[in-house]
């Protein structure tokens, strides 16, 4: 089974139920972008540079400029030297299932505007980072299976990670910011929702990133891979609990297994999708 731990902006772990909200209706899927940026290291003009490039390839297609939505969120998935093939299909595999289930539809329907907006980035350390998926509306079943195959087939497999080298957080955390800066549309939240199996061992602090996201009102979820060695003293998720995610009803997820790891992400879509901004925990 998956565990959460909630956590506000002040740091307090709390605990609470999420509920769904009302309907709409959907759009069209624009065409995605893939581009592939490199940076030196803990610079950061040079990371707001990346960020911009990564944002501009990230553009609406002419079909969602009219469209509010109801949450945008940023997937911020970990693609560094730690992540093996076994590791890239459950991120991709597992979001693209996670976007096209019954229980996020139906989330998406019940909800105030009934349409989500999502893209998908890829990131490793400074540097590196790659556009999967560029802003796209999802209202429907149809639009999430098109999303959906656009992460299965162009996400990382993890075969090539000659070049990725660390894992920085704060990279994933600054890129993810500037494209909700840019999100094009409005959006009642903005979520930026990381996946990674690592803490920040490359690139500048998290804090910094982590207070400036947080400033500008967005929200920085989690899910935490737990490596197989992993000390229950010293898990992935409290670090991530403690020092990444930050915001209105912030929340980390973690996994037991890969079977869980779908599960999990399927749950924490529901709860990012149904959340009520009006009602905190």
């Amino acid at each position: 089974m998956c565990s959460t731990v909630h956590q506000d902006v002040t740091g307090l772990s709390v605990t609470g139920s999420f509920h769904e909200q009302p309907r709409m209706r959907g759009k069209g899927i624009p065409k995605p972008a893939t581009r592939s940026v490199r940076w030196p290291a803990n610079r950061v003009s040079s990371c707001l540079r990346l960020a911009g490039a990564l944002a501009a390839s990230m553009v609406w297609g002419p079909q969602a400029h009219a469209a509010d939505v109801d949450v945008a969120i940023v997937f911020a998935v970990d693609f560094s030297s730690s992540i093996d093939p076994k590791i890239a299909d459950l991120q991709r595999e597992g979001h693209a299932a996670a976007l096209t289930s019954p229980e996020i539809i139906a989330a998406i329907t019940r909800n105030y505007v009934g349409c989500i907006s999502v893209a998908y980035f890829e990131w490793s350390s400074p540097g590196h980072a790659r556009t999967v998926l560029p802003w796209t509306n999802i209202c429907g079943l149809e639009d999430a299976r098109a999303a959906a195959s656009v992460i299965s087939k162009e996400g990382d497999t993890g075969i090539t990670r000659r070049g990725r080298r660390g894992t920085s957080v704060s990279s994933a955390i600054d890129i993810g910011s500037l494209l909700l800066d840019q999100f094009p549309g409005k959006a009642a939240r903005k979520v930026i929702d990381i996946s990674s199996n690592g803490e920040n061992n490359d690139g500048l602090p998290v804090q910094p990133s982590r207070l400036n996201a947080i400033a500008k009102g967005y929200t920085i979820n989690a899910i935490a891979i737990p490596m197989e060695d992993e000390s229950p003293d010293n898990t992935l998720a409290s670090y991530f609990a403690k020092s990444v995610i930050g915001g209105s009803q912030a929340f980390v997820i973690t996994t037991k297994g890969p079977d869980d790891y779908v599960m999990a992400l399927r749950r924490k879509l529901v709860t990012e999708v149904s959340m009520n901004v009006d009602h905190p925990l």
